[in-house]
């Protein structure tokens, strides 16, 4: 079994998990709040990982720069575009649109790396992105009234947020790839890439523009810091482990699958069962999934 392909699949479940529990505090918050508040919590644990495993031995200086950009764009600027979109039109439509990083990544890596993936590998990852975009086009039931299925503001304007957050997650990856694929710890270089948001998201945070309308209570705090314990800690470290040992179009298509995983979790949230094209979306994207696993 490839280990890549796996750890890309964990990525997506551990990514849906955050994208659910973002949407109350990122409501309530805001994009730019929320967003500081998850990675300040999570940097101090990633730290604490990184003493505990050595990792930090596998981290050479000439790293830092490539892993500290590719945090400013895929988590400074990435994320931010990502949880304001998420605020405007809700996790269904924010995650079909998000998972257009995947051909974008496909794409830049062809162009950039000189990644060629075999003819079994490019049907799978036409499958795949054709299920995730039946999937979610087609998943929601035109009788579900359900808040999250609300837009807030303008849907043009949502809709350009979250493909300029896809675009900032391929962008991410490529830089990372190169740094991953020397043997540099996921852990390790999570601490450097979130390091560098963390430092912006602080000073910024002086900006009065950019303070917190609401008190930031118990419940927020929590809710704002597991998002980020699945989406950081585990969601990330999986997709740094993934980019280390696979071809990048492959990681990052396996990786958009999160979107039929968010399926599921509306499900049990909305106790609203999704229609039957997005269930033939999803057995298309899994269809997929299995020709890379056996490509």
């Amino acid at each position: 079994m490839d280990l890549s392909s796996i750890a890309a699949l964990a990525t997506a479940f551990f990514w849906a998990c955050s994208s659910m529990l973002a949407v109350y505090p990122v409501q309530q918050l805001g994009s730019f709040t929320f967003n500081r508040i998850r990675l300040q919590a999570i940097f101090v644990l990633l730290c604490v990982l990184v003493l505990i495993t050595g990792g930090w031995r596998t981290l050479g200086s000439q790293y830092i720069f490539a892993l500290a950009l590719s945090g400013f764009i895929g988590i400074l600027l990435g994320d931010s575009l990502l949880y304001a979109s998420l605020q405007r039109i809700g996790p269904r439509r924010n995650s079909i649109l998000f998972s257009t990083h995947a051909p974008m990544t496909a794409i830049l890596s062809f162009l950039v790396l000189d990644e060629r993936l075999s003819p079994i590998a490019v049907g799978g990852v036409a499958f795949v992105i054709v299920g995730v975009m039946l999937a979610i086009a087609f998943g929601h039931n035109g009788r579900q009234k359900h808040p999250w299925e609300s837009v807030r503001g303008s849907l043009v304007i949502g809709v350009g947020i979250a493909l300029l957050a896809a675009l900032c997650q391929a962008v991410s990856s490529m830089i990372a790839k190169p740094v991953m694929a020397s043997g540099v710890d996921p852990i390790a270089a999570s601490v450097v890439r979130v390091s560098t948001a963390v430092l912006c998201f602080t000073l910024l945070g002086f900006f009065p523009q950019l303070r917190p309308t609401v008190p930031i209570t118990p419940r927020l705090f929590l809710q704002s810091t597991a998002s980020g314990l699945c989406g950081m800690v585990l969601g990330m470290t999986t997709l740094l482990f993934a980019l280390a040992h696979g071809q990048t179009g492959l990681v990052a298509t396996l990786s958009s699958t999160s979107p039929i995983m968010i399926l599921a979790l509306l499900w049990l949230h909305t106790k609203k069962r999704p229609s039957l094209g997005a269930w033939i979306g999803a057995a298309i994207a899994i269809a997929g999934i299995a020709l890379i696993f056996n490509r």
